[in-house]
């Protein structure tokens, strides 16, 4: 389902964890019916936030280098030139 984007299976995936009484992952599924349509997107869409995660970790990996040695100027100057 993950690899393949089927994500109009969760919910026959769904059904057959409820029938098993697996306790964990039938919680787990039955969490997510809550918002299926968001958690089918996810499976099914090709987009993701790769990009963005990846700012994200670039800035904080920066943020930790300079932590107490620099101040908000330097931190904006390696953001900016990287």
């Amino acid at each position: 389902m993950l690899t393949q984007r089927l994500g109009v299976t969760l919910p026959t995936w769904i059904d057959a964890v409820d029938a098993s009484q697996l306790p964990g992952l039938t919680d787990f599924a039955l969490h997510m019916l809550r918002d299926l349509d968001a958690v089918t997107a996810g499976l099914t869409l090709h987009w993701n936030s790769g990009g963005t995660e990846g700012a994200v970790k670039r800035t904080k990996k920066i943020k930790r280098q300079l932590y107490g040695r620099a101040g908000f100027e330097l931190l904006r100057k390696m953001v900016l030139l990287q």
